[in-house]
């Protein structure tokens, strides 16, 4: 298992750097996130919340029913004018939950473990949550980023509880 990153630590907040070997190193962090994701009871997880800055994604909203996703350089190709409002937790924030605006439905290309291109069309729901959320970690961006100055005002002392764990 590896272990998560939370908010206060700079990997968090860089952009992700591109996959250029599809080899058994990869392979092992996306099976270690996997493990890591599962043991956290999350539903997705990005390479930087476990301090690789690499645009790697796992999600499972299965709850373990079907094969999980499995997303290296995913790209969003194409999202809903609809929108909607649903709450967010997010592994690197224990504790916090945010109600956050997205698109109600992503269309996302991205290459499995083994280098081969495929696409998500038209994801909704949960999954479509998950995808935009776990996105916005490969670009820097955390779900706190989405609300107003005054929520996160509020949130400041978990916010500095949260940053200090890890000091």
């Amino acid at each position: 298992m590896l272990e998560l990153c939370y908010y206060g630590d700079t990997v968090l907040r860089k952009t992700a750097g591109l996959v250029e070997k599809f080899d058994e190193s990869l392979a092992e962090l996306v099976e270690e996130m996997l493990d890591t994701m599962r043991a956290e009871d999350g539903v997705g997880l990005a390479a930087p919340q476990v301090g690789e800055s690499l645009r790697v994604i796992v999600i499972d909203t299965s709850n373990g029913e079907a094969e999980p996703y499995v997303l290296v350089n995913p790209e969003i190709v194409g999202r809903s004018e609809e929108l909607m409002q649903e709450e967010e937790g997010c592994l690197s924030l224990p504790g916090i939950t945010l109600t956050v605006t997205r698109s109600a439905r992503v269309s996302v290309k991205a290459r499995n473990v083994k280098g081969e291109e495929y696409m998500i069309e038209n994801a909704e729901g949960l999954l479509a949550k998950a995808l935009q959320h776990e996105m916005d970690h490969l670009n820097g961006i955390l779900v706190i980023d989405h609300v107003s100055s005054v929520q996160r005002a509020l949130l400041s002392g978990k916010l500095k509880k949260i940053a200090g764990k890890k000091q």
